[in-house]
């Protein structure tokens, strides 16, 4: 069928986009089904989705994202469903859908009856959402497209997630978005649907030959080489600016003219030729057109005739006239009956071209138009008129209502934002400066505004005389504000210094002493002295009678006993997990589930961590709560490395830190919370100690030291420092093992928690060997771990007592009972480790299966890929006789014991001593390729260190 060029287009073909359209073609004729179609402004978003449309006989739903949202969620999807057809049909409408009826008066004689209100929020929003899916799915089969989601509010990214899980069968969504607006909340939800992941489809500028051939399209005319490679040039290849560059030159020439003419394209300007494109078109307008325009600009992208009206002071007809002027020289175009600025980079320019003082004046007189409006009071478009009108203090009181209103929906990046602008006024009153600061406290934390917020309340508590119970209200929030920056020592003291001013709000008082008892945040506390916070956090919970502290202090005292691997944690956490109050705060739920699978990890209960971690991604997706989410992947990566499935899991570990290279700095990167990046720097670091390059693991574990020693935060310093201790033994650097392990050493005393330091005195061991410190540090840490229930910490010191035991009987039989305990963890590395050290025990005596342990060692290291562990096992074999079977990784081809030509040709170049970098310039080879290739070489030729490959002086194969 022929193609329909949309309203002010100039062009009725689409160029390019053959497989963009043939991707989305495939996605509607399969519901349910998702597409993001993502670019930059003008790049033929909704070009091509009206493309889609135009030729499928599906019934759509169209509903578009304004830039200035109300925070009531769900406002495009509203508008597009009072576009629908008549709703009555054969089959009845779900009585859930009444839920609509308050959300679409228009509708309501359509509708269910309306259902009585939830008294609580959460279950209404919840109601909400599922009868807007129950309307979709009454209406289908239909496709749902909302446009320009990167200006959605937090509801309306909220309910995409709920669709993403709970998608009708009949029903396909098309989501565009602009790129360049930041990372869109739902891209997790979209990629883990149940029908299925989004199908993204990213559209780029035009190349050299489409430009010429949407040239020729609108023009009617061959095109000179010159003029198309120019006009590429001047335009980027973006489609828009391609046809609004051209409509201007129609303007002044025939259009057989233009292609003989490339000197008027050399006067358009790059890269203000879009600027000028639409001020030419502004010009061409009469002076009450104009003002009309300008009056619409400011009002937003769609404005309607009422406001026009009243803004302007026109009558209905003059409004239309101008709007049709408009339309006519395409800034404007028609969409489901109402004017639209083509573009909203359109309408950018025109709001840019009034002057200053005409554009407060207009916002100004459209906040009092919106005033006076029917409906509910829109404060956010409401606060956003009066900011920019300079009206202080109606923006501060409707920017306050605005955030109330964005929280009671669960908006809480929304009421943040709000919050933020208003305390940047310069003119609050004492009084409204700290109301609004401990509202901003609150809701900071979920709001993820923790950059804005730190120096507003550091400034705020410095500057202002508070009451204490405000005072201490507003330190406990700047202190989890910087706790989740990962400032680990600054918050737990403004916790401390908050808890002197809480005495009159138990409830307030409660919720901060469980935050202190945390052990595993900050140095130079012992864990009795959280063990006391947590035990006044439970009398201040009794003493304000709230569920809800109580459920928070009994979560923190899990916690507190998990971190320690006391026994009874296990029961503690089942109780909370079978309680219907923790049930009915799914975030809190969700937390807690994501906190404790991460305490299960440090002391080594895989299977625990695991199940946690379910639970906590099942309530989090759930709720759609997105805030975790990086939580929650950085957890799974760290199962994932306990349990060996490390395919794949650098490359995970480093976006999580924010790579392409690797940096823990605060602030640097992508990552969310600047904490879980340093535990991200953590698990990279002893990946990279495993599988090498060394000098990198050895890069990489620094920073995460030199970040959290500035920090205060004792995890992840311990396992740090330990992890370092044990990577330096590997290469030969027993003094600084030494040293780091004594660092780590002096942490775990002033900590008191000898479950952590179990592994830091087995590397102490390692290092020294036995002497009388050794064996008194190994009784110290015995008694230490008296009762416990940690997999990690028992085998560290039944290891340890094999080390300093003076009898080999002894000594094999705590060794082997090591072993058994990592692998009946499922703690892959560690068991392997376990068995390399039994293995080599034993053929060094000349006992047990000690070549068959060494094997198993070995296979266990190859599935893992820790290839600097399988040159030194290879060595270790070798040196006891014991064969190395190859091909050993699933059969794949090997050169066996015997160096491949490349692999020669970088080992003799490390023999001369050249580094790593300087092979891979001399060979055109990447660094980390080298490094595998020694990595290689060394495991065949069974050599622990490149010192020993430059030692040998010779390369003959073994």
């Amino acid at each position: 069928m022929p193609r329909v060029a949309p309203s002010g287009s100039l062009s009725d073909v689409l160029i390019g986009r053959r497989s963009e359209l043939a991707l989305l073609r495939t996605v509607i004729a399969a519901p349910p089904s998702l597409a993001l179609v993502e670019g930059e402004a003008g790049i033929g978003k909704s070009r091509l989705v009206g493309e889609l449309l135009s030729a499928s006989g599906a019934r759509r739903l169209v509903g578009q994202c304004e830039q200035l949202q109300e925070p009531l969620p769900l406002s495009p999807l509203l508008d597009a469903f009072r576009l629908a057809a008549d709703l009555t049909a054969s089959r009845p409408v779900s009585p859930v859908v009444g839920a609509l009826v308050p959300l679409l008066p228009e509708l309501a004689e359509r509708l269910p009856p309306p259902l009585p209100p939830l008294p609580d929020q959460r279950a209404e929003r919840h109601r909400v959402f599922r009868a807007a899916v129950a309307l979709l799915d009454h209406l289908s089969p239909l496709v749902l497209v909302l446009e320009d989601v990167h200006w959605a509010d937090g509801g309306t990214h909220d309910f995409l997630a709920f669709l993403a899980a709970h998608q009708p069968n009949d029903v396909s969504v098309i989501l565009t978005v602009r790129t360049g607006s930041g990372a869109l909340p739902i891209r997790e939800a979209l990629a883990r649907a149940p029908s299925g992941p989004a199908r993204v489809v990213s559209l780029t500028p035009l190349s050299p030959p489409e430009v010429e051939e949407l040239a020729r399209s609108i023009l009617k005319a061959e095109l000179p080489g010159t003029f198309a490679a120019l006009l590429y040039e001047k335009t980027g290849g973006i489609p828009f600016v391609v046809e609004e560059v051209l409509r201007t030159l129609l303007e002044r020439l025939p259009a057989d003219e233009i292609p003989g003419r490339p000197d008027v394209l050399s006067a358009l300007a790059v890269p203000t030729v879009l600027r000028d494109v639409v001020l030419q078109r502004l010009s061409s307008l009469d002076g009450a057109a104009r003002e009309i325009l300008g009056a619409a600009a400011v009002i937003g992208t769609t404005p309607d005739d009422r406001t026009l009206a009243e803004v302007t002071g026109r009558g209905p007809l003059e409004i239309a006239k101008a709007l049709a002027s408009a339309q006519a020289v395409g800034l404007l175009h028609e969409e489901d009956g109402r004017s639209r600025f083509r573009h909203a980079l359109a309408r950018q320019i025109v709001y840019e071209s009034v002057t200053a003082p005409e554009r407060r004046w207009l916002h100004l007189r459209t906040a009092q138009a919106l005033e006076t409006g029917p409906g509910p009071r829109p404060v956010a478009r409401l606060a956003h008129h009066f900011r920019l009108a300079g009206r202080t203090e109606e923006f501060v009181s409707n920017g306050e209502a605005a955030a109330g209103t964005a929280l009671s929906h669960g908006n809480d990046a929304t009421a943040a934002r709000f919050l933020l602008q208003a305390l940047e006024v310069g003119s609050l009153s004492r009084e409204t400066r700290v109301r609004l600061a401990v509202k901003l406290g609150r809701v900071a934390v979920d709001g993820l505004a923790h950059a804005e917020a730190v120096p507003m309340l550091e400034r705020l508590l410095a500057t202002e005389p508070l009451p204490a119970h405000l005072r201490g209200e507003l330190r406990f929030a700047l202190g989890r504000l910087l706790r989740q920056q990962g400032e680990a020592r600054a918050g737990h003291l403004q916790i401390e210094r908050a808890v002197g001013d809480l005495g009159d709000r138990p409830a307030l008082l409660g919720r901060a002493l469980a935050v202190l008892a945390a052990p595993e945040t900050v140095v130079d506390r012992h864990v009795s002295e959280h063990t006391a916070r947590c035990d006044e956090a439970e009398e201040a919970a009794r003493r304000s009678g709230d569920p809800d502290v109580d459920i928070a202090v009994r979560i923190a005292r899990a916690s507190l006993l998990l971190e320690q691997g006391h026994p009874g944690s296990g029961r503690l956490i089942d109780d909370l997990l079978r309680d219907d109050r923790l049930r009915g705060v799914p975030r809190e739920h969700a937390r807690a589930c994501l906190n404790w699978a991460q305490g299960a990890l440090h002391i080594g209960c895989l299977e625990r961590a695991e199940a946690l971690l379910a639970e906590g991604r099942r309530v989090a997706d759930q709720a759609e709560y997105l805030r975790v989410a990086e939580v929650v992947e950085l957890v799974a990566a760290a199962v994932d490395r306990a349990a060996g499935r490390w395919d794949g899991l650098e490359a995970r570990v480093r976006r999580l830190g924010g790579a392409p290279g690797w940096t823990v700095s605060p602030g640097a990167g992508t990552a969310t919370f600047p904490a879980a990046s340093m535990e991200a720097g953590l698990l990279l670091g002893a990946l990279l100690a495993a599988t090498g390059p060394a000098e990198e693991a050895v890069a990489c574990l620094g920073e995460v030291i030199a970040i959290a020693e500035r920090a205060g935060a004792v995890w992840p310093l311990i396992p740090a420092k330990m992890t370092l201790s044990r990577l330096l033994l590997t290469l030969d650097d027993v003094a600084g093992a030494a040293a780091h392990a004594t660092a780590a050493l002096s942490l775990v005393r002033a900590k008191g928690n000898w479950v952590w330091g179990a592994e830091t005195v087995l590397c102490l061991v390692d290092a020294l060997g036995r002497t009388a410190g050794t064996v008194e540090l190994v009784d110290e840490l015995g008694a230490g771990l008296e009762g416990a229930d940690a997999p990690i910490a028992r085998a560290a010191l039944l290891t340890a007592r094999a080390v300093v035991s003076q009898d080999p009987p002894e000594a094999d039989e705590l060794l082997d009972a090591a072993r058994t305990t990592l692998q009946e963890a499922g703690l892959r590395y560690e068991e392997a480790q376990a068995a390399e050290r039994l293995g080599r025990w034993r053929c060094e005596r000349g006992t047990g299966d000690g070549g068959s342990l060494l094997e198993a060692a070995l296979r266990l290291y190859a599935a893992m890929g820790a290839d600097r562990d399988l040159a030194r096992i290879s060595r270790i074999m070798r040196q006891n006789g014991v064969p190395i079977p190859y091909p050993w990784r699933g059969g794949r081809p090997s050169h066996g014991q015997t160096l491949s030509s490349r692999e020669r040709e970088v080992a003799l170049l490390a023999a001369e001593g050249k580094t790593n970098q300087e092979i891979a310039t001399e060979l055109f080879l990447s660094r980390r390729t080298v490094e595998s290739h020694i990595s290689s070489a060394l495991r065949k030729l069974g050599l622990p260190s490149r010192r020993e490959l430059r030692a040998q002086g010779g390369l003959a194969d073994p």
